[in-house]
C-alpha cells in the first residue's frame, strides 16, 4: 500500500473534495505535475484543467478553472474558482474543464 497524504479541492462556496490521497496529477500554469507523499513543498498556479487523484478506494477526477496549488507538510490543498467532481472519468473532467472555461470567457470582466 502506497503511503497516503492530505488532499482538500476548495472553492469560494464550499470544500468539494476532502480526503486522503496516494497520488494527485494536476496541470499548473508550468506545465502538469504529479504528487505523491512527501513531496517537497510548492506554491503554483492552476491552470483550468482536470486533476486526477488516485486513493484507496479507488479514483475520482474533478474539472477546475484555475487557482492555486499548495503543497506543504503532506497536505496538498487545490483553491479554485469552480469546480466539479466526476467519479473515475478523467475524459470527463477534461470535458468539464473545458466548459468552465468557456463559461469564464464569456463572463463580463
Amino acid at each position: 500500500m502506497a503511503k497516503t497524504f492530505h488532499v482538500d479541492i476548495v472553492t469560494p462556496e464550499a470544500v468539494i473534495w476532502s480526503g486522503e490521497a496516494e497520488m494527485v496529477s494536476a496541470r499548473t500554469t508550468e506545465g502538469d505535475i504529479g504528487i505523491l507523499a512527501d513531496h517537497e513543498p510548492t506554491m503554483a498556479a492552476l491552470a483550468t484543467g482536470a486533476v486526477h487523484i488516485t486513493h484507496a478506494d479507488g479514483t475520482i477526477s474533478a474539472g477546475i478553472h484555475g487557482g492555486f496549488l499548495q503543497i506543504f507538510r503532506n497536505t496538498v490543498t487545490l483553491l479554485t474558482d469552480r469546480a466539479e467532481i466526476v467519479e473515475g472519468d478523467l475524459d470527463e473532467a477534461r470535458r468539464l474543464a473545458a466548459e468552465l472555461r468557456e463559461a469564464a470567457e464569456g463572463e463580463p470582466a
